[in-house]
């Protein structure tokens, strides 16, 4: 064995022994030291010619960046099926109350680096906005005192880059930069005074610290994370900082028990105000996702630190507590970072996911201690996906004491918008306000570019809700024009009142741009009420003689007594009564009247206005509601989900079961369902029920269906009720697709190695020509030191995907070795002789909508001498549907060109002398469907077909141009 081995093997063996000692228990720092330099730098108004902000068109390449596909995500692992917890049990006032319009709103910056990571802090009498490479401030009128200003060397001598953040320490009166290094490191900027132009700089230069970095402001510490550094969080000695001292210590910690999905999104709470807790305890906070490798139930995990800064090697960080939450589905698209769809054909913006959002939030009551953040999550758990905000207050007895779950929730925006990138806070009388991204969703009916919102509670209101309506902050005018976005957001209040809340967010307002709005929730007036909800009756089965209950908001400052409350149908007769009770200030209350609602009328959706009429009301905007209700069709039930049988391969005679919804009014018994499968007559079957309104169940029909041919199936299912109302939701259709899986083996025996360099190719020839579903390879090899080996299968055309490529160390062999891309386990977290099934390193699914016919090829390379071994067989197996003919009489299909526009709209053309008369353009699914079929006649020399795919379900097509003696075939994508 040579030298280089011997110390892999050391190394290695170091490595497995620092793994196994980081139990989930309190640790002592991982890092100590004291800052790199520190240089006093002149207020921004003792200089002239100011560098101007760097804002030319450009993706920093970061670590967010660099991680796209990195993710530590087990397909299948996530145990939740059913749509998130909170938007399927909306609370009755979930955004019922009314929100105030922004008091101001104004372009921050305007930059086209991608992203722009917008952030502001505010101060007595300054907003101070950043983005990711320059910065400016404001005063609270939204008047521009500096302009675009680059932050190096302004504020931060040492050069930098990006990720530039702000914040005000209230206790200390004073404003905290950082700044990241470009080559590593970052800087830290304390101000000598509150005024950030007229008073200088200490700028301290910290090199441990690595990318994304977050600064928090705690009562011991300036607290900062970062993303892939050796240490993931960091105490800085704030007392000295905040004088100038340039041996302010740095003390970095290792988080026991963390688990990511490859990307660490960490933040410590930053004390919103200026009642600082005591000394230690600052709390360090992340998800944590069951869909993730080494996570079985959804929790939050949280840390605190405690700093001995008189001997800072004595510095611990706690063992990680977790808190068990609601479950929540925080994975997109399998991990990727390429999430929501921009309406419009615009790209698909990046969710931000496995993030806590910045900024995490402490607050001292005279009662208990807050803590407020948030993260994204997909609150659609089927194929589709719908971003909301879920967000979480934890809270403590005291300072130093235990955290537990007081309250949480899952926000999402009205009329179906996705909403992500959020941030809160809380003030002083404990109501959040939260501002957020929101654009059009999958179900919305009108289109939303990317815009900044704002919503909240009070803190009265029932607990896990946001009761304050959607409030528009701005509305972007395009699409972001890149797939990166953000990469936060950040919203701070003002130490003047603490009470407004200044939120500053990214959209496009003639080209990438920052937007600040400040919103206040806490009462404007004295005396100030309005009705919000209907409580009853609720839509169903109604009658002449409903008793109508609200629910009235104080708005006001001053308790509210003894004013009228009145409803009104339709636009009918006004009803009028006093509700006589008191209602305190930001709390609600229920009134029911004494008249009773005519809602007697089956089918008919009622609009009903309900209002208050305070005398002394100062603000009369927020008084009135209109609701609808629905006196619901008595009977309507209909197949909503056909169940089984799903998709797969040797299928024959098949169960087929239906889950039916009772949409109507009426319990429902003994009424007809059938099937119909590839357009044979129905099957009839009769379901006993009884069904109640509202309820579902699940029918198994006594007659299978014949599933046995190798092809799509189309399978469709209806209720047949007779007296149903509406047969509108009524069917049900989808493909089952049966598929031929065989299976092909080479054994004949080939050496690897032991040359470095060496490569041995293993070809399986494949003579069936159809479209492969899913492909799966096995491979034996005896070889010592499997660390050498570089493994790849290459289809015929020439397409590489990577199995395995230096996993194992110094042990041996592959035997048995399945490589599978649903399999649980990587090959990368296997040990030799890999027996057993595993994930590639790459993605076996990059060969469907491939044709099997040709020669596979197995590429070996050993890339280090000494050691050797053996091939000794492997196989493939493929499922594919029945040759559609889409690959008979190829020719070469280099000039049959694809241009991929918005929308999933595709340009497809042929320029050609070779061909005059008309030739036929196709389309098929990887199942073998023809989706598409057309007649091309050749103008100009060239076919052309506009290809509309925007309809369809995202996937792999094969395209096909051509006559009955040749044809040209590409593969699309359709996201």
């Amino acid at each position: 064995m040579n030298f280089f081995k011997m110390i892999l093997i050391t190394l290695f063996l170091l490595l497995v022994h620092n793994t196994f000692s980081q139990e989930n228990k309190a640790t002592k720092a991982s890092f100590v030291g004291t800052v790199s330099a520190m240089e006093y730098v002149p207020s921004i108004a003792s200089r002239f010619e100011l560098p101007p902000a760097y804002i030319n068109k450009k993706e920093v390449k970061d670590s967010r960046y660099s991680k796209l596909s990195k993710q530590i995500i087990i397909t299948g692992k996530d145990k939740q099926t059913e749509d998130d917890y909170f938007v399927r049990n909306p609370h009755p006032l979930t955004q019922k109350i009314n929100g105030k319009t922004p008091s101001i709103v104004f372009d921050a910056y305007s930059s086209n680096i991608t992203p722009t990571d917008p952030a502001l802090a505010i101060g007595p009498n300054h907003v101070f906005v950043v983005f990711n490479t320059g910065f400016i401030i404001y005063d609270k009128d939204g008047n521009d005192l500096t302009g675009q200003i680059a932050p190096n060397p302004t504020i931060f001598p040492n050069g930098g880059c990006c990720d530039l953040t702000a914040s005000y320490d209230q206790a200390a009166d004073r404003w905290v930069l950082s700044l990241l290094n470009s080559g590593g490191g970052a800087q830290v900027a304390v101000s000598d005074g509150p005024d950030p132009i007229n008073d200088g700089w200490f700028t301290y230069t910290i090199s441990a610290i690595a990318d994304y970095q977050k600064l928090s402001v705690w009562s011991d510490g300036y607290y900062m994370t970062d993303q892939g550094g050796s240490h993931k969080v960091y105490a800085m000695e704030r007392d000295k900082m905040l004088v100038g001292d340039p041996t302010a210590q740095v003390i970095g910690f290792n988080p026991p028990g963390i688990v990511t999905s490859g990307f660490h999104g960490l933040q410590v709470l930053n004390v919103t105000d200026a009642n600082m807790p005591a000394p230690g305890g600052a709390t360090l906070i992340y998800m944590q996702d069951d869909a993730w490798a080494g996570v079985n139930e959804d929790h939050i995990k949280l840390w605190t630190m405690d700093m001995d800064w008189a001997n800072a090697a004595n510095s611990t960080i706690s063992a990680a507590q977790e808190i068990i939450t609601t479950p929540f589905i925080s994975v997109f698209d399998n991990g990727g970072w390429v999430n929501i769809p921009q309406p419009s054909g615009g790209s698909s913006l990046d969710a931000l996911q496995a993030t806590i959002m910045n900024q995490s939030q402490f607050r001292k009551f005279s009662t208990h201690n807050s803590a407020l953040f948030n993260f994204v999550v997909d609150t659609d758990a089927s194929g589709g996906k719908l971003a909301g905000v879920r967000w979480m207050e934890l809270r403590q007895a005291a300072d130093n004491q235990p955290w537990s779950l007081y309250q949480e929730g899952t926000f999402t925006s009205p009329d179906g918008k996705h909403a992500w990138n959020a941030s809160l806070i809380m003030d002083i009388q404990g109501n959040i306000g939260m501002g957020y991204t929101a654009c059009s969703g999958p179900t919305s009916t009108e289109v939303v570019r990317v815009s900044s919102y704002y919503t909240g509670r009070f803190a009265a209101d029932p607990l896990g809700t946001m009761t304050i309506a959607e409030e528009l902050i701005a509305a972007g005018d395009a699409n972001i024009p890149s797939t990166r976005y953000g990469d936060y957001s950040k919203i701070d209040i003002d130490p003047a009142d603490d009470k407004t809340f200044w939120f500053i967010d990214e959209y496009m307002s003639s080209g990438r741009s920052g937007v600040v709005g400040a919103f206040k929730i806490a009462p404007n007036f004295n005396n100030d009420v309005g009705a919000i909800n209907i409580d009853a009756p609720a839509s169903g089965i109604l009658t002449n003689q409903e008793t109508v209950t609200i629910t009235i908001f104080n708005y006001g400052q001053l308790d509210a007594s003894n004013f009228d409350v009145s409803y009104q149908i339709d636009g009918g007769t006004l009803v009028t009564e006093t509700f006589t009770g008191t209602i305190a200030s930001n709390e609600s209350a229920q009134y029911t009247f004494t008249a009773l609602g005519d809602f007697s009328t089956e089918g008919n959706t009622y609009s009903v206005v309900i209002s208050t009429a305070l005398n002394s009301d100062e603000d009369t905007d927020n008084d009135s509601v209109t609701q609808e209700v629905t006196h619901l069709i008595h009977n309507d039930v209909g197949v909503t989900a056909i169940v089984a049988p799903e998709s797969g391969d040797s299928m024959g005679m098949e169960t087929i079961t239906v889950s039916i919804q009772n949409f109507g009014g009426l319990e429902q018994s003994n009424f007809d369902v059938s099937y119909t499968l590839q357009g044979a007559a129905p099957v009839v079957e009769q379901v006993a029920g009884p069904i109640a309104p509202g309820a579902t169940l699940e029918y198994s029909f006594a007659t299978q269906g014949d599933f046995s041919a190798i092809q799509g199936h189309n399978l469709s299912a209806t209720t047949q009720l007779s007296s149903d109302s509406n047969a509108t939701n009524d069917a049900v259709s989808v493909v089952i697709i049966n598929s031929d899986c065989t299976s092909e083996t080479n054994t004949n025996p080939q050496p690897v190695g032991p040359g470095s360099g060496t490569v041995t190719n293993s070809i399986i020839n494949l003579t069936a020509d159809a479209i492969i579903n899913s492909l799966t390879v096995t491979i034996n090899i005896n070889h010592t030191w499997t660390d050498d080996l570089d493994i790849f299968l290459i289809s015929p055309d020439g397409t590489r995907v990577e199995l395995s490529t230096d996993n194992g160390g110094s042990a041996d062999d592959y035997i048995d070795t399945v490589f599978d891309d649903t399999a649980t386990l990587s090959i990368t977290e296997g040990t030799p002789p890999f027996t057993g099934t595993f994930r590639p390193e790459g993605s076996l699914s990059d060969f469907i909508g491939m044709s099997t016919l040709g020669d596979w090829t197995l590429e070996i390379t050993d890339d280090a001498g000494s050691d050797g071994g053996t091939l000794n067989s492997w196989s493939l197996r493929a499922c594919t549907t029945t040759s559609v003919g889409v690959f008979e009489n190829l020719v070469d299909a280099s000039d049959l060109l694809v241009k991929t526009l918005d929308s999933n709209i595709f340009e497809v053309s042929l320029t050609t002398e070779e061909y005059q008369d008309n030739l036929l353009f196709q389309v098929y699914n990887i199942y073998g469907q023809e989706l598409v079929h057309n007649v091309i006649k050749k103008q100009n020399n060239t076919y052309l077909y506009p290809l509309d795919m925007s309809y369809a379900t995202p996937g792999i097509y094969i395209i096909r141009l051509g006559n009955a003696n040749m044809g040209k075939v590409k593969r699309i994508l359709v996201k």
